[in-house]
């Protein structure tokens, strides 16, 4: 269970597999095994799987609290130098799928393939009100809190309200990317969305893959937000994004 220092974290990651490198990035309320434990066994297979905790998540260590997409977005790539990867394949979902639309527009030589899950490409602040700190606790949501507590407490030392604050925050605010810079997005994608993801549904997948040339789109029957999890369909998922990436090379 490596830590390596990337500016100023001591930021946290699984490593896993051999072949090309996929780097694997997370959802936010979430950690990197956690987000893609249905993927895991799959992609080792055929390639270098890695999954960092981000910035303000997990185990990823800080003495500053504060985060947002684009800054994880620039510690991925950091954490790429760090560790000689020129360039990689990246999977994200939700906040990670975000993160990845932000390396492949401003850092476009460092992707191969973008997969995204649960995106629409667009800033959407529907139900933010209810992940706030002080919403948890006037409606007694103990079970949210303790994960919470439990899953980033060495990111947040104990101060889950400020993580779940600077969660609020960054979904209140990003992406903010424009349509036009989207459209500058060249590598090969594939945009992933469940039938019934309230934040990214068809149409706006349809959208979003309308903007990127050449991308493609999946809409995973009955899924929710999280299709390729566990009690949905991650084998369907994990075969189309497999399938996606075999076409693709390095």
């Amino acid at each position: 269970m490596p830590y390596i220092q990337v500016k100023d974290l001591e930021m946290f990651y699984e490593k896993m597999g051999f072949g090309e490198t996929v780097i694997f990035l997370h959802s936010g309320y979430s950690r990197g095994i956690l987000a893609f434990a249905s993927q895991m066994l799959d992609f080792q297979r055929k390639y270098t799987c890695y999954f960092p905790d981000f910035r303000g998540h997990g185990r990823t260590r800080c003495a500053s609290l504060e985060w947002s997409t684009p800054q994880i977005a620039d510690d991925v790539v950091q954490f790429m130098d760090r560790l000689g990867i020129a360039k990689a394949h990246m999977i994200g979902y939700s906040l990670g799928a975000n993160v990845g639309l932000y390396i492949a527009v401003n850092r476009p030589e460092r992707v191969v393939t973008l997969t995204t899950i649960g995106t629409g490409g667009f800033c959407d602040p529907t139900g933010v009100e209810q992940f706030e700190p002080e919403w948890l606790i006037e409606h007694e949501k103990h079970d949210t809190i303790n994960q919470m507590l439990e899953r980033h407490e060495e990111a947040h030392r104990g101060n889950w309200q400020e993580h779940m604050r600077q969660a609020a925050e960054d979904w209140r605010l990003y992406p903010q990317l424009t349509k036009e810079q989207l459209s500058e997005i060249r590598c090969p994608a594939l945009f992933i969305t469940g039938e019934h993801d309230p934040f990214a549904g068809e149409a706006r997948v349809q959208q979003l893959s309308a903007l990127v040339k050449g991308s493609t789109y999946l809409v995973v029957p009955g899924g929710s937000h999280r299709p390729h999890m566990l009690r949905e369909s991650p084998i369907l998922v994990n075969d189309a994004i497999l399938e996606f990436l075999e076409n693709q090379s390095l």
